[in-house]
């Protein structure tokens, strides 16, 4: 396992993997603003910044392009943190905490919000603030996030290379009450990839799936279900309906989703929760599907995953994982070829429900 660590060495990493339509000079700049860790085994590599939430920018097979959406022109490396101000879309993996509908409900600083019970923004201690490097080392870096004022509580995130299994990245969540009063809440996962990946959960009745659209005039996402499989719908590119935009809420019949884009395919590994244990708002696994007809690159797929809703005591803490494994994938770009792609690998990842 080797660690880089310089703007210089890892400028071109940066350039090459993380922002391939950047020059180099934007990509070191971006890097050294964001005072990135990079932890690389030669088969993956991952890319966290101290910086924006402590957040996970990009995660693939070396030498291949992210699988993440992440955007350095979004804002500044070290924004404003305040209860007034508006969500920056950097992109990438971050963590929230759910249920949305609750995010300014228990906070005293932007009145209004509360009294809206604004859905939007995020909680932006959590999103945007810088942490302290807790663990550095060539395996795993560990970061600490502050008190949230709006949330109550903190995040502490570690990521690590998983030793055994080249291809895997585990991310650990360690949320804990910072208030004097007791909160609630979960652990929110927010993946954000392209819009075009293809992406595959283990479902066992339509009856587990809801779908909501964002807009009026724009259809919500639509799926398939077979065979115990659901399969998100991707539009043919200059179809009519192409455009998309809306939320698909799931009761997963096992811990896993997979995204499958541009060759490879990326398998996210999450302990899988009775419904009882996910507020009833949410989905364990939530799909976030927004698709631009004719402006692909404006699109997003965010894949969520949601930790059990818990009630904690002040200073009491609750933690969640997630296990992410990337693979080649040299197969065809449909669902008969993605499926047998990941049957051929659920006995050695442990997937369920295939």
């Amino acid at each position: 396992m080797t660690r880089v660590r310089t703007a210089v060495l890892f400028a071109a990493l940066f350039a090459a993997s993380m922002l391939p339509m950047l020059p180099p000079s934007h990509a070191a700049e971006s890097a050294a603003a964001l005072r990135v860790h990079t932890l690389a085994n030669g088969t993956v590599q991952a890319t966290v910044a101290e910086r924006i939430g402590g957040r996970l920018l990009a995660f693939g097979l070396a030498g291949r392009p992210s699988f993440l959406r992440f955007d350095a022109d979004a804002g500044a490396a070290e924004p404003r943190v305040d209860a007034f101000g508006e969500n920056i879309g950097y992109l990438g993996h971050e963590v929230w905490v759910g249920p949305q509908k609750q995010w300014w409900v228990h906070q005293r600083l932007n009145p209004r919000r509360a009294a809206d019970g604004a859905v939007w923004p995020p909680d932006p201690w959590l999103g945007l603030s810088n942490t302290v490097v807790v663990e550095d080392s060539p395996a795993a870096v560990a970061l600490r996030g502050p008190a949230s004022p709006v949330s109550g509580v903190s995040l502490d995130k570690r990521y690590s290379l998983v030793a055994g299994r080249p291809n895997s990245l585990r991310l650990d969540v360690r949320a804990t009450n910072r208030r004097d009063t007791r909160v609630a809440w979960d652990i929110w996962f927010n993946t954000r990839a392209h819009a075009d990946t293809a992406v595959y959960v283990p479902v066992a009745a339509r009856a587990d799936v809801r779908v909501e659209a964002a807009e009026k005039d724009r259809p919500a996402p639509r799926f398939a279900l077979e065979d115990g499989l659901f399969a998100l719908d991707l539009p043919a590119p200059g179809a009519a309906d192409a455009a998309r935009k809306g939320k698909i809420f799931l009761q997963p019949a096992a811990g896993w989703m997979a995204g499958f884009r541009a060759g490879q395919a990326l398998v996210i590994q999450f302990p899988h929760q009775p419904r009882s244990a996910i507020h009833p708002d949410q989905g364990q696994v939530e799909l976030y599907h927004d698709v631009v007809p004719g402006r692909p690159d404006e699109g997003i797929l965010e894949m969520e995953v949601h930790a059990p809703y818990r009630r904690l005591a002040p200073r009491e803490a609750m933690q969640a994982h997630e296990l992410w494994t990337i693979l080649p994938y040299g197969g065809p770009a449909t669902r008969e070829g993605h499926l047998a792609f990941l049957r051929a690998h659920a006995r050695a990842l442990g997937l369920g429900g295939l």
